[in-house]
């Protein structure tokens, strides 16, 4: 399958760099007017005016794309998803209309727990078939890299049959995007050791751990009150650590526990959620580099307060933006969505919010070195927009205005 594509005239907008960028230089986007991208063999060979490009350039070997009067983004990266699961829950969404709140739809039987029941009853064919819809959707919205996590198995036959789940999908042949399993055992305790988190701590590390090597790139955490606090946290992501996992957390998303801290302590890539994350969390995630990954359709659909962006971006933290698209508190893998309510209700601005989507999101992943700007030696992933001025991002509240998605060199994506 060709992976060779020169695309030409088009206004190349990127964040730069081979790590996250914090602060201020979220800001900071690259802008070329009219540029010219060479990909050959999936592999950005050059990008910068179209007027320098090289001019032996076999042509006839590449795909060829006139990107006159469009943007040129780098593919977004959803850094924070629950891609892979059984059922669905639509009954719960009544249940918060009527003003329950997320702990205590758990405590009643659902949540977490009705999702871990209907995907130990799915096949692996099954989970497969219904991630690879989403990962086609999101295509469709520019999304190049996209994150799963395991944790709706909770014991280690299911835990590793949605691993296998992943890996296919990472494996197909002509994909859409890379997938990039994240390890979520710790996602609840199941019901067989209600009232024993900590043996269920000590399965996870003894057995699911050693046995998943390989099978994962990170290994996550719920940790929140009443489900795996900090101390249990602290010595699952230890024993990850040591294994080689690299480490995330679901922190400070319910109440304020000192996730934030926790993750910095650790050298986590990311914390994610953070709408309760104190301000010395934030202080010690800026310090020590970790990647804050909000996720405002959450909130959104929780009616919760979003995360604080601007006092992450203030302290000189690194914010990367995802979607966590899950069959229960938000069922919605919407790239246009998240990046409205990142400007209007986060007050992150335009180029922010891109560096967040992008450079920021593969920093989530530790994955910064070779995706998400548009530099010679990454991967030729792109977001063409269907105009050429990138404000209409936010301004196109909720629709999608990606005209077309390149992927590995490939075009793979194209909208009306």
């Amino acid at each position: 399958m060709r992976k060779n594509i020169i695309i030409e005239h088009a206004t190349m907008v990127t964040p730069l760099g081979r790590k996250a960028r914090k602060g201020a230089a979220m800001g900071e986007l690259s802008v070329t007017a009219d540029a010219t991208v060479i990909v050959t063999d999936g592999i950005i060979e050059y990008a910068g005016p179209t007027e320098g490009r090289p001019a032996t350039r076999p042509d006839e070997h590449y795909t060829l794309l006139d990107a006159h009067g469009n943007v040129l983004l780098p593919g977004f990266v959803d850094s924070h998803t629950h891609l892979i699961f059984g059922g669905f829950r639509p009954d719960e969404f009544g249940w918060r209309l009527r003003g329950e709140s997320y702990m205590s739809i758990m405590e009643r039987g659902g949540g977490i727990q009705s999702t871990v029941n209907a995907t130990r009853e799915a096949s692996e064919d099954e989970l497969v078939e219904k991630a690879q819809w989403f990962i086609d959707r999101m295509s469709e919205m520019g999304v190049t890299t996209v994150e799963a996590k395991s944790g709706y198995g909770l014991d280690s036959d299911t835990e590793l049959k949605m691993l296998d789940a992943i890996e296919r999908l990472a494996c197909k042949t002509g994909q859409r995007a890379e997938v990039v399993a994240t390890f979520l055992g710790a996602h609840a305790v199941p019901r067989e050791y209600a009232g024993r988190t900590g043996e269920y701590v000590d399965l996870i590390i003894n057995e699911m751990l050693p046995r998943f090597k390989g099978k994962a790139k990170c290994c996550d955490v719920f940790c929140e009150k009443n489900v795996f606090e900090l101390e249990d946290s602290r010595r699952l992501l230890e024993a990850a650590a040591a294994m080689g996992y690299s480490l995330k957390l679901h922190a400070d998303e319910i109440v304020t526990l000192g996730g934030g801290e926790l993750s910095a302590s650790l050298g986590a890539l990311s914390a994610d959620h953070l709408l309760h994350v104190s301000d010395e969390g934030v202080k010690a995630m800026a310090e020590a580099g970790v990647v804050a990954t909000l996720l405002p359709l959450t909130a959104f659909a929780l009616k919760e307060p979003y995360a604080p962006a601007r006092k992450f971006i203030e302290a000189g933290a690194a914010v990367a933006l995802a979607t966590d698209l899950n069959p229960g508190s938000c069922f919605s893998g919407s790239i246009p969505l998240t990046i409205a309510l990142a400007c209007i209700y986060m007050k992150m601005t335009v180029e922010e919010t891109i560096t967040a989507l992008t450079l920021n999101g593969a920093a989530a992943l530790g994955m910064a070195d070779r995706i998400g700007s548009i530099e010679p030696g990454k991967r030729g992933d792109f977001v063409m927009l269907g105009c050429d001025n990138y404000n209409v991002l936010p301004y196109y509240v909720g629709m999608n205005c990606v005209k077309t998605t390149i992927f590995d060199g490939r075009i793979v994506a194209q909208n009306p």
